[in-house]
């Protein structure tokens, strides 16, 4: 079946450096003056849109605007004389170049948490006012809880960065398509007619989708509002009945009325908080997603609320054998552009002194990018492709722009982390090369790293553990060379939805349940600022593990493999490996060179054959 999403005829990513340092001190001195006019103590400022998902339109970029920041999860608390940038380890050195760190202090987080670094800083009676639409009811109890002990007062109140933003850009009008019934392996139908039973069984007439993956799920669509992630900006009450009401701007929805059908009733999102006060309880809502906004609404009219997950988020987080199947066409057909790319990069390492211009990490991504466009089926990348080179490779989120630009120079490693949005699947992987020899010191470290890649792959485990349970897999080697990384192990991964999706994750504070069917990445790193950077990553998916001869009759989990490229062999210390780990990095490479030898010729089939010979 073919779909009607086109892909893109143009360059998917920018190299324009959207925020500077010089922005925040002007912005957040008219935010003040805001403040000032309505009684205020500090103003929060999240990262985060009313749907809370990881990417937002350039309407909803208010941290950016105000503080220079950039990445992807942060927020800022502003104060009458302070003002704080809470960042994790991920941009911590980010955070320091893109603001003005006289004005804007970047803050540690979560080691300092917002809740005590405000109650330290506030006299009893101050009020720290938020917008109720873009903070979660977890968020606020948790605030609350620090605050109140404190004599701090909340306050709810409109937007007050938009009250100063005057060329804030309007909403996004992406087409809304709709999404195969054959890679999605259920019609929205029986995926609604599933979730009203949900329902039901827990004596709830409806519940409350605000998360756009979710409707974008359960309906069978997919949108074009957001970069990177194929969604629509939408709210949904899902009723007991199975029937959805949607509210989207109609224009959205033109094409998919008969994909819809009349189960599905579309309405103005201005109608929301209406149809919100009209509705008969118990009403689910999730108090980690749903914005503030929608509870409040409900206790205003007297609509009881209960709490409880989006009733989507497990069901799309185990996928079906359909969306497996496609999802590994996908990642094949990704994987054979992968090799084109770093078989074209070796090739290009090797001349760099004959180059008339050097490599930069610019080319890196556009010639990356330009291979996944070969395959004819590339409709977005998955996320702004990670090319760091030497002391950028660190930087685990680094995004290369016109300002940031360097040469790729031989004796240094250069990270690559990528992806590609197909209409089959979604794929994330990330590559460290060699350019040109390598040091003692960046082969130990990569092989450390590779042995937590290798541990996790292998792990077998009883059904009910949690991704906290198996991160430590990944680090143990690291750990004994007195090493560590500053991120999750591995996330979850939708099939064309969020490269980034919930609930499962490999992490420290993941206590969700690993199930069959799970897609997460596996990514252990390591990264010592202004020198390089290390991270090897594949996708996985959660497998019933075959019974062993002589094991106990336990139900036990594994992990298969979804990602099949070529992993340096130049940085890979075989000394350092025990017997088993050389024997899982031949199989993979001979299972890599059966798969994708059918789909490559000339130079990156003679490069495949020597990327993936024994160790």
């Amino acid at each position: 079946m073919t779909s009607d999403i086109a892909p893109a005829a143009t360059g998917f990513q920018s190299f324009v450096s959207t925020a500077s340092p010089e922005q925040g001190p002007p912005r957040v001195a008219a935010l003040r003056a805001q403040m000032t006019a309505e009684g205020l103590d500090a103003f929060i400022v999240p990262r985060a849109d009313v749907h809370q998902g990881e990417y937002v339109a350039p309407r909803d970029e208010r941290l950016a605007w105000l503080t220079g920041f950039t990445g992807s999860a942060g927020f800022a608390a502003v104060l009458a004389d302070e003002a704080g940038l809470f960042v994790d380890g991920r941009y911590t050195v980010q955070a320091r170049a893109q603001v003005d760190t006289e004005v804007i202090t970047p803050v540690d987080w979560p080691k300092t948490r917002l809740g005590p670094w405000l109650a330290e800083r506030l006299e009893r009676g101050a009020v720290v006012a938020f917008d109720p639409w873009l903070h979660t009811a977890k968020e606020i109890e948790t605030l609350r809880e620090a605050l109140e002990p404190k004599g701090v007062a909340l306050r709810e109140t409109d937007n007050l960065v938009d009250r100063v933003w005057e060329d804030q850009p309007e909403p996004p009008q992406g087409q809304v398509s709709a999404y195969p019934d054959e890679f999605a392996g259920r019609t929205h139908g029986e995926k609604r007619q599933a979730a009203a039973d949900a329902l039901r069984e827990a004596g709830q007439k409806a519940a409350v989708l605000t998360l756009p993956d979710s409707i974008a799920w359960l309906l069978n669509i997919r949108g074009a509002d957001l970069p990177r992630v194929p969604v629509a900006q939408a709210f949904c009450i899902l009723h007991d009945t199975g029937h959805a009401d949607m509210f989207v701007d109609a224009a959205k929805v033109d094409e998919v009325r008969d994909h819809l059908g009349d189960e599905v009733t579309v309405h103005a999102p201005k109608e929301f908080a209406a149809a919100l006060e009209g509705l008969d309880g118990p009403v689910r809502v999730d108090k980690a997603t749903a914005p503030l906004a929608v509870s409040r609404l409900l206790d205003r009219a007297g609509v009881e609320v209960t709490w409880g997950d989006d009733p989507c988020i497990l069901p799309k987080a185990r996928k079906s054998g359909a969306e497996i199947a496609a999802t590994t066409k996908a990642h094949l057909r990704d994987a054979a552009a992968m090799c084109h790319f770093l078989a074209w990069l070796d090739a290009e390492a090797e001349g760099l002194a004959d180059r008339d211009a050097p490599l930069t990490e610019i080319d890196v991504v556009r010639r990356l990018e330009a291979f996944r466009r070969d395959t004819n089926a590339l409709r977005d990348i998955s996320f702004d492709t990670i090319a760091g080179a030497g002391p950028h490779a660190a930087l685990p989120h680094y995004r290369v722009t016109e300002e940031s630009n360097r040469a790729v120079q031989p004796g240094e490693l250069l990270l690559v982390d990528s992806g590609g949005q197909y209409v089959d699947g979604t794929t994330d992987i990330t590559r460290t090369v060699a350019v040109g020899a390598p040091s003692d010191e960046h082969r130990a470290c990569f092989t450390r790293v590779l042995q937590g890649m290798i541990a996790v792959s292998r792990a077998r485990w009883p059904r009910g553990l949690a991704g906290r349970d198996l991160d430590a897999l990944a680090r143990a080697p690291l750990w004994m060379a007195g090493q560590d990384y500053d991120h999750g192990t591995g996330h979850g991964v939708g099939v064309y939805l969020s490269v980034h999706e919930g609930p499962q994750r490999l992490s420290r504070i993941s206590d969700v349940p690993l199930e069959p069917g799970m897609i997460l990445s596996n990514e252990p790193g390591y990264y010592r600022e202004g020198a390089f950077g290390i991270r090897i990553e594949n996708l996985i998916v959660v497998e019933t593990a075959p019974a062993l001869a002589g094991g106990d009759d336990r139900d036990m989990l594994h992990f298969a493999t979804l990602t099949w490229v070529p992993i340096d062999r130049r940085l890979i210390d075989t000394g350092m490996l025990s017997r088993d780990e050389r024997a899982w990095i031949d199989a993979y490479h001979a299972e890599v060179a059966r798969k994708l030898a059918p789909r490559l010729d000339g130079a990156a089939a003679a490069w495949l054959a020597r990327a993936t010979a024994p160790v």
